[in-house]
């Protein structure tokens, strides 16, 4: 297995990108630490994970608390000895659909400043505890909205943050990487399969005509799923990509190409 013997944090767990992610490491040998503000959901997860013979604790953490992310952190490497393995997939409060001369401030920053806070939190706490140990693995996640640059779409603040986290992937693999640390960044498109709780109200046009205008955009005619994430993720996070760091990993299905 992949991971066999790693310790996995995964923050966000319990939405739809977290837990396919978690159940990736967990179905690779990995003892997945859950974390996240919402308890049932994440014990939803661990269950499952359970269920299928892995390894999965929670904990309610707020992802933009420092003091509580620094904690959690500490906590986990007391009882399981290390941190190899941190992925934020946690929400990123976005607006959009508003017009670029309508939106307001706090609607446009939204995004970036928790995408943004999340992802520094998150990345500090891991990256301190996997530079003294001398090995570990950062991934990030954003979105093909930092290439969002089409007539008609409004996605506010969103892609700017993408941007952000991207950027700062690159920064966390130059600083770390001496002390063996790697750091990965997984742009994704929008995963339909991440919607089912969504009403329709809250999107421009149908979901079923959003997946349809993905898969027509994408070079492959098929739209990202939650498990090419999952499998994306354990993969980046395993030694097999020992030599990758300080890049964005596509997941785009073709929507963009780099």
């Amino acid at each position: 297995m992949l991971l066999e013997g790693k310790n996995a944090v995964v923050y966000g767990g319990g939405g739809a990108i977290g837990g396919a992610v978690a159940r990736a490491f967990a179905g690779e040998g990995a003892r997945v630490f859950l974390a996240g503000r919402t308890l049932a959901k994440l014990d939803e997860v661990a269950g499952e994970i359970r269920s299928n013979g892995g390894v999965a604790e929670t904990a309610v953490v707020d992802a933009l608390d420092e003091r509580a992310v620094e904690e959690h952190a500490g906590a986990v490497v007391e009882e399981a000895g290390g941190i190899d393995v941190s992925f934020n997939a946690i929400s990123i409060r976005d607006v959009q659909l508003v017009p670029f001369v309508e939106i307001s401030r706090g609607d446009f920053m939204s995004p970036i400043l928790t995408g943004t806070t999340t992802h520094f939190l998150t990345a500090r706490a891991a990256g301190r505890r996997m530079a003294e140990r001398g090995s570990g693995v950062i991934l990030t996640l954003s979105s093909s909205a930092v290439r969002g640059f089409v007539p008609g779409v409004r996605l506010g603040g969103f892609g700017i943050a993408g941007t952000a986290i991207e950027a700062l992937t690159k920064l966390l693999a130059a600083e770390l990487g001496p002390q063996g640390v790697r750091a990965v960044c997984l742009r994704s498109e929008g995963i339909p399969e991440s919607w089912k709780d969504a009403s329709t109200e809250d999107w421009s046009a149908p979901t079923a005509e959003i997946e349809a205008h993905i898969k027509a955009r994408s070079l492959l005619g098929r739209t990202t799923t939650l498990a090419d994430v999952g499998n994306a993720a354990a993969f980046l996070a395993s030694d097999r990509a020992a030599a990758t760091t300080g890049t964005v990993f596509n997941l785009t299905s073709g929507t963009v190409v780099d």
